[in-house]
C-alpha cells in the first residue's frame, strides 16, 4: 500500500472522529489517534509520518525493539498490548506511555525499571470491563481496591484508563462497555481526589461509539494500514537489538 493510500486512510479516520465528536458535542482536539503499526513495516510508519502523524502504538516489545530504530526519529510510541514483567525494562526504554498496565505486579516492575532509568512513566490502567476470560486487565473491583497502591508508586503517573471492548459486528452492542469504563474513571478520580486526563477506548470497528462515550485516545490499525497480509518480521541483523 502506497503512502498516498495511507495518508487518505488517515484523513478518512480523522473525519470519522470529527463526525463522532460533532454528534457528541465534543471538540475533536480532545481526541488523539494512536496508529497501531503492529505487523506493519517501518516504511508504512514512515509514510504516515510524512503525512504528519506522529503517534504510534505497538503490541509487542520484541517487534517494537526491532522496528522503532528503523522508523523516522521524533515519533511518539505507546505500548498498547499485554506486557510481561520481564519485558518491562525494554518497555520503559522504548515507550513514552504504557497504555496497558493490567496488574499491580506489572505496575511495581515498571516503577522499578523507571527508577533505574531516572524517568517518570505515564501509564493507563487496563480494565477488563466485560469480564472476558480471553482478555487481560483489572476487574473494576480489583482496580478500585489496588488503585491507591499503584498511585503511591513514585515513578508511575496514572493518566487514565484503557479498555478493549469485545469484538462485535455491531458497535452499538459495546456502547455499555464504554459507558461502564467512563463511569469507572469517575470513581477512580473520586478515590484519588484528582482528575484523570485519558480514556483509551475504541479500535477500528468501534471507535466512533467510543468517542461518543468520552474516549480521548483511539487505537486504530486496520482502518489506517489495511489488513496485515503477513506480519512484518525484522531482518535477522535487527534481532535482539
Amino acid at each position: 500500500m502506497g503512502g498516498m493510500d495511507l495518508a487518505a486512510n488517515l484523513e478518512a479516520v480523522w473525519k470519522r472522529i470529527e463526525r463522532a465528536c460533532e454528534k457528541a458535542g465534543r471538540d475533536p482536539k480532545e481526541v488523539s489517534l494512536t496508529a497501531v503499526s503492529k505487523g506493519h513495516p517501518p516504511e508504512a510508519v514512515a509514510a504516515l509520518a510524512a503525512a504528519g502523524h506522529d503517534l504510534f502504538g505497538e503490541n509487542r516489545v520484541q517487534e517494537a525493539k526491532a522496528k522503532i530504530p528503523e522508523c523516522p526519529s521524533g515519533l511518539r510510541w505507546h505500548m498498547i498490548g499485554h506486557l510481561q514483567t520481564n519485558k518491562a525494562r525494554d518497555a520503559v526504554r522504548l515507550f513514552e506511555v504504557v497504555q496497558s498496565v493490567d496488574s499491580l505486579k506489572l505496575a511495581r516492575e515498571l516503577d522499578k525499571q523507571a527508577e533505574k532509568r531516572g524517568r517518570v512513566l505515564p501509564v493507563l490502567l487496563e480494565v477488563n470491563a466485560a469480564g472476558e476470560a480471553s482478555k487481560y486487565g483489572f476487574s473494576p473491583e480489583r482496580l478500585l481496591a489496588e488503585l491507591g497502591e499503584i498511585n503511591r508508586l513514585p515513578r508511575l503517573e496514572i493518566h487514565g484508563l484503557m479498555t478493549m471492548a469485545p469484538w462485535t459486528k455491531d458497535p452499538e452492542k459495546v456502547r455499555p462497555v464504554f459507558v461502564r469504563v467512563r463511569e469507572l474513571k469517575k470513581r477512580c478520580e473520586e478515590k484519588l481526589g484528582a482528575p484523570l486526563a485519558h480514556l483509551s477506548m475504541g479500535m477500528s470497528g468501534d471507535f466512533e461509539v467510543a468517542v461518543e462515550e468520552g474516549s480521548t485516545i483511539v487505537r486504530v490499525g486496520t482502518a489506517i494500514f489495511g489488513e496485515r497480509p503477513c506480519a512484518w518480521r525484522p531482518r535477522p541483523a535487527a534481532e535482539g537489538g
